[in-house]
């Protein structure tokens, strides 16, 4: 369970003066040598401060192993929206399993459980940050573009990657709790993975839930179309897979509205993040087929001009 650490979590970024210092302290208080950067980050609206927690394997790449590298990112525009509303927004979710997630392995580290694999864990910390348009429901907007968050989080050592954001702006997931994404990886939208599959019902007790995609889901932001959210942005700046993990509600939420938050529904989504990258790093999991996507390649070439703004915005 998760309960401890993301209550802990919400306790320090519900607050309109958080920022990533004071998350680093929270994690260096549960291991003093964790491995934390906090650096702000600037862009057009804005600054925001980004957080990168490395969690590293007994036999992962930081010490010289082979074990696989997952990276575990949490998306959101901002914890809050002020001034224009008070409070921790849903819109924070994202962060906030982040967060939890790395106070939990660390946490576990202190027991003397250590993963397989490096796992890097990371978001950014921003209590006022803008709205936005967007239908059905107000977007929460972001003080830094999408592309600037991307190279920050996104390295060439992740083999994989699973991307949590809050997705209950919308009319296509319609039950309480969490769904993940088919398998996105270099502009293709491949068949969702048995083993997260099995993960999912494991750790839910429950039937799993996949949510739809559509091809400009997995495209940049600034080419004018539409997309549910930022969840599988990543998926554009990395050849790694991606999954998305929503956070979702049976009816349509506004990302800036307060009290609007499920901690059993975050537990469930940290929990199976948590399972699946012990999974990962074991070699025991596989977010796609490396055979299909091979012969998919083949018969149909490259799909990257997907993870560009496309011809006419060259």
């Amino acid at each position: 369970m998760l309960f401890k650490q993301l209550i802990d979590a919400y306790e320090i970024i519900d607050s309109s003066r958080a920022d990533g210092e004071r998350v680093a302290d929270y994690l260096k208080m549960i291991r003093p040598s964790a491995q934390i950067k906090v650096y702000p980050l600037v862009g057009p609206k804005g600054s925001t401060d980004m957080l990168k927690v490395m969690i590293p394997g007994v036999i992962g790449k930081s010490k010289g192993g082979s074990a696989p590298t997952i990276g575990l990112l949490g998306r959101l525009g901002g914890l809050g929206a002020r001034p224009e509303r008070i409070g921790y927004v849903s819109d924070g979710d994202g962060a906030l399993v982040a967060i939890a997630l790395a106070a939990k392995l660390l946490s576990m580290q202190n027991k003397g459980d250590f993963l397989d694999g490096d796992v890097m864990i990371s978001t950014h910390i921003c209590p006022d940050a803008p709205t936005a348009p967007h239908k059905p429901v107000p977007f929460m907007g972001s003080p830094v573009e999408m592309s600037q968050v991307n190279t920050e989080e996104l390295s060439p050592e992740l083999d994989a990657v699973l991307s949590v954001d809050t997705t209950k702006g919308n009319r296509i997931m319609n039950a309480r709790g969490f769904a993940i994404s088919p398998t996105v990886k270099e502009g293709y939208i491949l068949r969702t993975s048995e083993d997260l599959l099995d993960i999912m019902q494991i750790t839910t007790g429950k039937l799993p839930r996949v949510f739809a995609l559509t091809q400009q889901d997995i495209t940049p932001y600034g080419n004018d179309l539409f997309h549910i959210n930022s969840i599988l942005q990543p998926a554009t700046a990395t050849k790694a897979p991606v999954v998305g993990v929503a956070v979702t509600t049976e009816t349509v939420v506004p990302g800036c509205a307060t009290g609007a938050s499920h901690m059993e529904d975050l537990d469930e989504a940290a929990r199976f993040m948590l399972e699946t990258a012990k999974a990962f790093g074991k070699g025991t999991l596989k977010f796609y087929d490396e055979d299909e996507f091979s012969r998919i390649q083949s018969l149909y070439g490259s799909m990257n001009h997907f993870q560009t703004l496309g011809a006419s915005q060259k």
